[in-house]
């Protein structure tokens, strides 16, 4: 599934060519995907101008001057495309595919297409379908059950050393468990997770209390906010990490899986200079922890 590094990727991908633009008409090619579509969003979103694109945690939003929000989960397969007219292909950069004889968006799993007022052509597909499309009315983002629970942005000035040790204080829990605990920090996922543990060398089965001191400041929980935060901005910069399905805008791969320390590298040697150990896999709450048993205690 596509963590927030991926997900900002996409966002990026799509703002410069949505950014301004008039929506001049909305097709779907399914009443629904995990969930059903709202059954206004066609006529709501038509012939609205779209004013910003924001991401949170993992969800795309894109913001109209109806003030109507349009939000996009890419759940496991979902992928936006975006075609422009050849006339304006050569103008506007990387992320995008040049019109190929008018690409028309009714592909098998090609299941939203929005024509904006310059003729380009943005795609969603999803051959799972695990992704969804939500329309939110004036006012309502912040109580949007989708968006209600989230914790705080893990590039955003609310994640700091402070937070978190207060939020760790008195838990049990494992320390991976806990970042991936969408309701303190929202977004994080189970590939950065691992890798920024690594980095840190904090152990995912490690007591999440364990880290926090009584008094003052809480080195370790330093650490682990830096390696976050550090490990997040790499991978955006590489445009993400390409395991099976997951594609940029413009259908190129991200490159960040060829940098994972730990990550589904079990067997494989620690790449610490000095340690003689390779990388284990345990599974915590249905999913693969990648981890180095020497240097993370």
């Amino acid at each position: 599934m596509p963590e927030l590094p991926e997900v900002e990727t996409v966002r990026r991908g799509l703002e410069p060519a949505l950014l301004g633009r008039r929506v001049k008409a909305v097709r779907l090619n399914r009443p629904d995907l995990r969930f059903p579509f709202p059954a206004d969003l066609a006529d709501t979103v038509s012939g609205k101008r779209i004013l910003a694109l924001r991401r949170r945690a993992k969800y795309i939003l894109i913001e109209l001057d109806s003030g109507h929000t349009l939000l996009a989960h890419l759940g496991m397969t979902g992928r936006f495309t975006v075609w422009l007219p050849k006339e304006a292909a050569r103008n506007l950069g990387e992320f995008y595919y040049q019109d190929q004889a008018g690409y028309s968006g009714d592909g098998p799993h090609d299941h939203l297409v929005i024509d904006l007022d310059n003729d380009a052509r943005v795609v969603y597909t999803d051959p799972r379908r695990f992704g969804f499309v939500d329309l939110i009315e004036p006012g309502g983002v912040e109580g949007n059950r989708f968006l209600a629970n989230l914790g705080v942005e893990p590039l955003g000035n609310e994640l700091h050393a402070e937070f978190l040790a207060t939020a760790l204080a008195g838990r049990r829990t494992p320390l991976k468990a806990a970042l991936l605990d969408q309701r303190i920090i929202a977004g994080l996922g189970n590939i950065y997770v691992c890798e920024a543990l690594y980095r840190s060398r904090l152990s995912p089965k490690r007591s999440s209390a364990t880290i926090v001191r009584k008094r003052g400041q809480s080195p370790l929980v330093e650490a682990l906010v830096h390696s976050v935060r550090t490990i997040l901005s790499e991978a955006i910069e590489a445009g993400g990490s390409t395991l099976r399905d997951y594609a940029r805008t413009d259908g190129s791969s991200g490159d960040f899986q060829q940098r994972f320390d730990v990550y589904d590298r079990e067997g494989e040697a620690c790449r610490t200079n000095g340690c003689n150990s390779k990388i284990m896999r345990l599974i915590q709450s249905g999913r693969s922890s990648f981890y180095c048993p020497t240097c993370q205690r």
